[in-house]
This record gives C-alpha cells, sequence and structure tokens, in this order.
C-alpha cells in the first residue's frame, strides 16, 4: 500500500469517527432537550400568578358573601384591596342562573364591584351611585338570560340594577369603609346578612 492510500485510508476513518461523534452529539442534545422541556411544562404550574377568582374560592363555597381577612401589608387576600376597608367577596357561575345581589351597608362609605374571572372589574358603584338610599340590589345577568327573562319578568324587575354582560364566571366584591372602631360590628353584621344568590332561589 502506497503512502497515499495510507493517507487516505487514515482521513477516511477520521470522516467515520467524526460522523459518529456528531451522531452521538445530536442524540445527546435531543435527549437532554426533552428532559428540559419535560421540566419546563412540569413546572409551570408553580410560576404562573393563581388568578383572584380562584383565591377567591379558599374563603368559602360559591354562592354566599364569604368574609375575607382584614388587609395587612405582605399578607393581602387578594390583589389592591383597601387596608381601610372591610371586604366579602361571592364567586359566581351564571351557567346556574341569573345572580341577585342584595346589600344594605351603613354609612359613611361602601362600595360593589364585579370582576371576571381573569380579576378584571366589569362593573362598579358606590354608596353616593346607587340610588336607592344606600341600598344596594342588582341583578346580574347574561344577554340571552335577560332576554327569558323579559318574557315573562319578576316582580320588582325595573327597581334593581340589572348588569348585563356576556362573562359567566367572576366575583362579586363589597367594600366597606372601616374608619370607625365603635361600629365596626354593624359593619361586619351587614357583611354577614350580604346576600349573591341565583334568581331562582329567591
Amino acid at each position: 500500500m502506497s503512502a497515499a492510500d495510507r493517507v487516505l485510508n487514515r482521513l477516511r476513518g477520521i470522516e467515520a469517527l467524526d460522523v459518529a461523534r456528531a451522531g452521538a452529539v445530536l442524540l445527546a442534545g435531543l435527549f437532554l432537550g426533552g428532559i428540559i422541556h419535560v421540566v419546563v411544562v412540569m413546572s409551570v404550574p408553580h410560576f404562573v400568578p393563581v388568578t383572584a377568582y380562584a383565591r377567591v374560592a379558599a374563603f368559602g363555597p360559591d354562592g354566599v358573601f364569604n368574609r375575607l381577612p382584614d388587609t395587612r401589608a405582605g399578607a393581602e387576600p387578594l390583589p389592591m384591596l383597601d387596608p381601610m376597608m372591610l371586604h366579602a367577596a361571592c364567586r359566581f357561575d351564571l351557567a346556574d342562573g341569573p345572580l341577585k345581589i342584595v346589600a344594605a351597608l351603613p354609612p359613611p362609605f361602601w362600595s360593589f364591584a364585579l370582576f371576571n374571572a381573569r380579576g378584571e372589574a366589569i362593573y362598579s358603584l358606590n354608596d353616593r351611585t346607587s340610588g336607592n338610599d344606600g341600598m344596594l340590589d342588582v341583578l346580574v345577568i347574561t344577554t340571552e338570560q335577560l332576554s327569558v327573562l323579559r318574557e315573562d319578568p319578576p316582580p320588582g324587575l325595573e327597581d334593581l340594577i340589572v348588569i348585563e354582560t356576556a362573562e359567566t364566571l367572576g366575583y362579586a366584591l363589597l367594600r366597606s369603609f372601616d374608619g370607625d372602631p365603635m361600629r365596626r360590628d354593624v359593619k361586619e353584621a351587614a357583611l354577614a346578612q350580604a346576600t349573591c344568590r341565583t334568581l331562582d332561589q329567591e
């Protein structure tokens, strides 16, 4: 065998070795990538923030107003709550029927807000804009449900604040000003007596 043939054979051996190494590296990369993918997918729930709608479930059953713990720095039961207010929240699903909300909260200030499942406010009012001597009387309803209801309206429908929404999942939030410790029991009692029921439960 000539020197040229020996060099050529050596080059072919080196090429084959390089191809084998490249294949091994590729397989190792694919295997490692698969492991990383599985780990990332499994860990996603730990990094995704829990929605306010999901957090409300921790405070009691759906369909009733549940008193939220007092708001303290670093321990807010829900985002963006005012520490000077008492709060109660009610989760709902309009697939169960239109929702009737009734509350009689004492002065000097209270407010009501409706949020969808993403935690976005879709309606709000307070004691100065309710137009009913501080009484809250609200019907939350989908467009389709309202059409059916208008065919056979219940008594007093015209006196309600009707909130028509395309959102079926959400929560209602009552806020009552807690500036007078002497009247806190009155505020707590009013929040406890607030109702949040489907219309057929009325």
